[in-house]
């Protein structure tokens, strides 16, 4: 009876032995290839700008984040490539703007306009140049809305917006629109700045956006 222990000990280490062996033979007999496939089957898989899954063919995969009250800035990701951040350091208080070529995907311009104390001008003579397909990308930081005037508006709402009319004071507020959209775009969050619900004392909580963007056909000449 005092074998008994020993001898269940013995009979699980062959036991697990021959498993290590048999699973080695099949991943063509590198023990060490057992631990690798084990890990790279369990590591989650990552997609562009951290999507859960990966976009369709000639679709943009993008990510915007707003920024947190008026310490943390926005983040705007488009096909993995960070194209405004903080660390970067091409944010600022208000709108914060990213142009893409609704054909290419290629990156035009970025910029920030303050909605706070700049000049809403800076901001019209932005947005009226744009070409048709012109991809507009948008994330706000601190106050997005205290010198938008009925023009600035109207000009987002073109793009696709629906809730740049009601924007006001210190909301939370991210976009994606395009030069010439038919329709209201479906990439639009807003988060109210409200005193009974916000997240930070004077703001709401920061917003983030992610998904596929289809690239438009080249227009026909």
């Amino acid at each position: 009876m005092r074998l008994a222990g020993p001898m269940r000990a013995v009979a699980v280490l062959l036991l697990l032995g021959l498993t290590w062996v048999l699973a080695s033979s099949i991943l063509g007999g590198d023990s060490s290839s057992l631990v690798k496939h084990f890990f790279r089957e369990t590591k989650p898989r990552r997609y562009k700008c951290g999507l859960s899954a990966p976009c369709p063919q000639k679709h943009l995969a993008f990510r915007l984040v707003s920024g947190a009250a008026n310490v943390i800035g926005p983040k705007i990701c488009l096909e993995d490539k960070i194209l405004v951040s903080s660390v970067k350091n091409n944010v600022g208080r208000g709108l914060n703007i990213a142009l893409v070529n609704g054909v290419s995907g290629e990156l035009l311009d970025t910029k920030s306009f303050d909605m706070w104390a700049g000049d809403v001008t800076d901001l019209l003579k932005y947005l009226r140049p744009l070409h048709e397909g012109t991809l507009v990308f948008v994330a706000s930081f601190d106050d997005p809305a205290t010198k938008l005037n009925d023009e600035a508006r109207r000009l987002f709402e073109e793009l696709g917006s629906t809730v740049v009319k009601e924007l006001t004071f210190r909301d939370s507020w991210v976009f994606v629109g395009a030069k010439g959209i038919e329709n209201k775009s479906p990439f639009e969050q807003r988060m109210k700045n409200s005193k009974s619900s916000n997240k930070y004392e004077g703001w709401p909580e920061s917003l983030e956006m992610d998904g596929c963007i289809p690239l438009r056909a080249p227009l026909e000449n």
